[in-house]
């Protein structure tokens, strides 16, 4: 029997423009993603979100061809979609939001369906804390290991629900400046200190193109993000690299700091392919061996030789 996965975020739409392309209405969301990464590794996936009956039978179906399970999706008859629509700047690392449409997302109160209450991992997406809390209230006992995402907004306004979420999780992954802000720490190591104390046993602070840092045990692992020659749509690299966390944490029969630095390369190897064409297209194209491939890289890209002479000066 395969270890389950229970993915809880945003199922939506998006309407992106960079300097060189745009698109619009294209298949998003944070669960989206963060399923279709995950669906690389050999779990079963569930998914707990909504949509409106604007979501196309065709997109729901790329879902549930990868054998992602969707009964835990919730249909809104006569609602719209969650609607994201924004514009890169020019050095594709800051964005502006032009349109955000909640839509059937304003009402979400999460149903987890009894089959994956007792999922080995569960994966809680960018969403309100109260509705990230209730999902979570949902499982029985404890699952083997809950991971959350969030950001600045929830800070400014919810922390205290927030960090009654913060205070259940495993792990959490944010940004650097979300560390800073929740933390009150400029220094990102006193920030995961800080964090940690607040509850997950494991940290991860992601900063965009320079990679990953992961604190727990007492440890630190660093990582870059992969290279890539051109970007052409960063919107689903944060959640295909947690997707990737998820589907290696899913597939261990144990989870540790060593679990979790594998988690990252492997994040970061999707979130790498998902730049390099909009939407979720690169995350359907690409194959075991590409993913292998650029694993094989990124291995030769941080590995170096110590020699005696060396350790002399």
């Amino acid at each position: 029997m395969k270890n389950k996965l229970l993915v809880v975020g945003t199922m939506a739409y998006d309407a992106i423009e960079t300097p060189f392309d745009k698109v619009d209405r294209i298949l998003g969301g944070a669960a989206t993603y963060i399923a279709l990464a995950s669906s690389k590794f050999d779990i079963d996936c569930g998914l707990v979100s909504v949509i409106g009956d604007d979501f196309e039978d065709s997109d729901l179906k790329i879902l549930q061809d990868l054998d992602v399970d969707t009964t835990g999706v919730e249909l809104v008859e006569g609602g719209k979609s969650f609607f994201w629509s924004g514009r890169y700047h020019d050095n594709m690392n800051s964005r502006t939001t032009l349109d955000t449409q909640l839509n059937v997302l304003e009402n979400f109160t999460p149903n987890v369906p009894n089959h994956y209450r007792n999922a080995e991992v569960m994966m809680i997406g960018n969403l309100h804390p109260g509705v990230q809390l209730t999902a979570l209230n949902q499982m029985s006992g404890k699952s083997k290991f809950v991971i959350l995402d969030t950001m600045n907004f929830w800070m400014d306004h919810f922390l205290e629900t927030l960090n009654e979420v913060i205070a259940k999780v495993d792990l959490i992954t944010i940004n650097d400046e979300e560390a800073r802000q929740l933390s009150g720490e400029h220094s990102l190591v006193k920030a995961a200190e800080k964090i940690h104390a607040m509850g997950p046993k494991y940290v991860i602070i992601k900063k965009g193109e320079h990679g990953a840092m992961l604190f727990g045990e007492g440890r630190i692992f660093i990582a870059p993000a992969f290279p890539i020659e051109q970007v052409v749509d960063p919107t689903g690299a944060g959640d295909s690299f947690a997707g990737g966390i998820s589907g290696i944490l899913s597939n261990a029969d144990k989870i540790d700091f060593e679990t979790l630095k594998m988690g990252i390369i492997y994040g970061s190897v999707l979130a790498s392919f998902t730049v390099e064409q909009f939407g979720v297209k690169a995350l359907l194209d690409v194959t075991s061996d590409s993913i292998n491939d650029r694993i094989e890289q990124f291995r030769t890209l941080t590995s170096f030789e110590w020699n005696e002479k060396q350790k002399n000066i």
